[in-house]
């Protein structure tokens, strides 16, 4: 049970670490084909998109780094679910 409390506190401090770039990055490519579909040019928005934040570029890892907290955190997830479901008790 102790790990399971370990690992809802693990999931709780990730989702809004790795929730802020990938909304970020859905966000930005969306707005960003929404305005280039009328014709206004948002390079910038597509510079966000790609984790260029100016002074801080991580261009050259942004996508691992969005692809590595996402599979940590539906890892996570489906580890508390599937601890949930073999009938451990989630007030734990």
């Amino acid at each position: 049970m102790r790990t399971r409390h370990q690992l809802r506190r693990l999931h709780r401090a990730l989702v809004p670490l790795a929730a802020l770039p990938i909304i970020l990055t859905a966000l930005s490519g969306s707005l960003y084909g929404l305005l280039s579909a009328q014709g206004i040019e948002a390079f910038w928005l597509m510079k966000l998109h790609t984790g260029n934040f100016g002074l801080l570029n991580l261009q050259p890892y942004y996508s691992a780094i969005l692809g590595l907290l996402t599979l940590v955190v539906a890892g996570s997830g489906l580890g508390l679910l599937i601890g949930a479901r073999r009938g451990q008790s989630p007030q734990n």
